[in-house]
């Protein structure tokens, strides 16, 4: 593999110069951890934080960094380039890493917008600070993720989102018919470090690792050109945030747990399931105080109690058939997946149809393999139906004129007089795709283009 040249830039203070592109796994991960040697602090063999900068840890961080891939931060240097730039300025960052003087880079703001509307703000550290946060990561996590309940299932190992969904429906099917969904208002950006650092400090006995994780919480944030310092939040998108996430709201699960509720927590979406309204109430005002306890504020607009089949979780509602509670795609997130495809099959896209279709099934493996715990075969069914629909009528539109209709239509099996009489109808491309040539585009061409089927 080859490499250009570097580029050099310096942000904050001193001696902090970027630049390069190229390979940093062998450069990173070839400086074995070198005990009791690094720094004041006399960092011994157990020190989670040379645990972290272990030369197979950093290799696993590596490529996990690389596999995400993700853009630049506010060095501007690519994977590639930090790459090549860690191949001589890693054993001078792991020194300042071991010495307890390393300052992590300031993060780049973006937003990016929601399925439903508005914004959602990340914040992107450097591929460096990316490295050694991923590699704090696979140290930390197999010591902490024990600790948290069993009732949260977000940013976990071996837990996804549909393990959630299953269990808020065993929730409901057992009789707590009512919900108490909870939203934060802003969580990420009013995470108290104060508070984080305390619980942290009790799981974490490592105070080298306490200081750095404290120095990546005060990171400042670039946004146009500026830098503004932060004494709260815990930006999205670094590869910490998740834990730390985690570690915040874990106070809230156990005083739950203690107090017997039914419960289940995705990151910061909270459902807790009880029998009655005025059960409801009484558990939202519990809530509001744990949260105010470790200055945290609910979002009012988007909290509320309900009936469970009115309210949605991650993406999915439930509803009942013969006594029987079952899951389907929430309305809004229905909605989200029209407009979706309606994008990709635009007809005026000037794209040819296998370019769509290569676009269309990426998106549509991605939707289904989460979606597929829906219990709505009919309505997987009708969207298959309609997805065809949109592709034949791209297809009519890009044959352009009458004998192209007609001469490929024959080639593919139609008869004369079918073939005819879409081609003499050429300008009403939905109309004749419905109606005309869906017994020649057939679910089988469709197939063989390589078109996914939902149902």
């Amino acid at each position: 593999m080859s490499f250009g040249s570097g580029m050099h830039q310096t942000l904050g203070k001193p001696g902090r110069a970027i630049g390069g592109q190229g390979e940093a796994e062998p450069a990173a991960a070839r400086d074995e951890p070198r005990p009791a040697r690094h720094g004041p602090e006399g960092l011994g063999p157990d020190s989670l934080l040379l645990q972290a900068l272990a030369r197979g840890n950093l290799v696993q961080a590596w490529k996990r960094v690389k596999s995400n891939r993700g853009s630049a931060g506010v060095d501007g240097l690519s994977i590639d380039e930090t790459a090549e730039h860690l191949k001589t300025a890693w054993p001078r960052i792991r020194e300042e890493l071991c010495a307890g003087r390393y300052r992590p880079q300031p993060v780049r703001r973006v937003q990016i917008p929601k399925p439903g509307g508005g914004q959602r703000e990340l914040g992107i550290p450097t591929v460096t600070d990316r490295l050694i946060q991923q590699a704090l990561l696979q140290i930390l996590q197999p010591l902490i993720d024990p600790t948290f309940s069993d009732h949260s299932y977000g940013f976990r190992p071996g837990r996804r989102a549909q393990d959630a969904v299953l269990q808020a429906q065993r929730h409901v099917q057992d009789g707590f018919r009512v919900v108490v969904d909870v939203d934060l208002e802003k969580f990420f950006d009013r995470v108290n470090h104060d508070v984080l650092m305390n619980r942290l400090s009790r799981r974490i006995p490592d105070k080298a690792v306490l200081r750095l994780i404290r120095r990546y919480l005060q990171a400042g944030i670039l946004e146009r050109g500026m830098v503004t310092e932060r004494d709260k939040g815990t930006p999205q998108g670094g590869p910490l945030s998740p834990l730390l996430a985690n570690v915040m709201l874990d106070e809230v699960d156990k005083e739950l747990e203690r107090r017997g509720h039914r419960f289940v927590r995705y990151a910061d979406d909270c459902n807790v399931y009880v029998r009655s309204r005025r059960a409801g109430e009484r558990v939202l005002k519990g809530m509001r105080k744990l949260y105010d306890r470790i200055h945290l504020k609910v979002n009012e607009t988007k909290t509320a109690v309900g009936r469970a089949i009115d309210r949605k979780f991650l993406g999915f509602s439930l509803w009942v058939k013969e006594r029987e509670v079952q899951r389907r795609v929430a309305g809004k997130a229905l909605d989200t997946f029209k407009t979706r495809i309606r994008q990709i099959t635009c007809r005026s896209r000037g794209r040819s149809v296998q370019q769509v279709v290569d676009e269309l099934r990426r998106y549509l493996l991605g939707w289904k393999a989460y979606f597929c715990l829906a219990q709505t075969p009919g309505i997987f069914r009708r969207l298959d139906e309609w997805i065809r629909h949109r592709l034949r009528a791209l297809q009519l539109k890009q044959w352009k004129r009458g004998p192209t209709v007609f001469r490929e239509l024959r080639r593919l099996g139609a008869t004369q007089d079918a073939a005819a009489q879409a081609a003499k109808r050429i300008r009403r491309w939905w109309h004749v795709s419905k109606l005309m040539v869906h017994h020649t585009l057939t679910i089988a061409y469709f197939d063989r283009l390589g078109v996914p089927r939902l149902s």
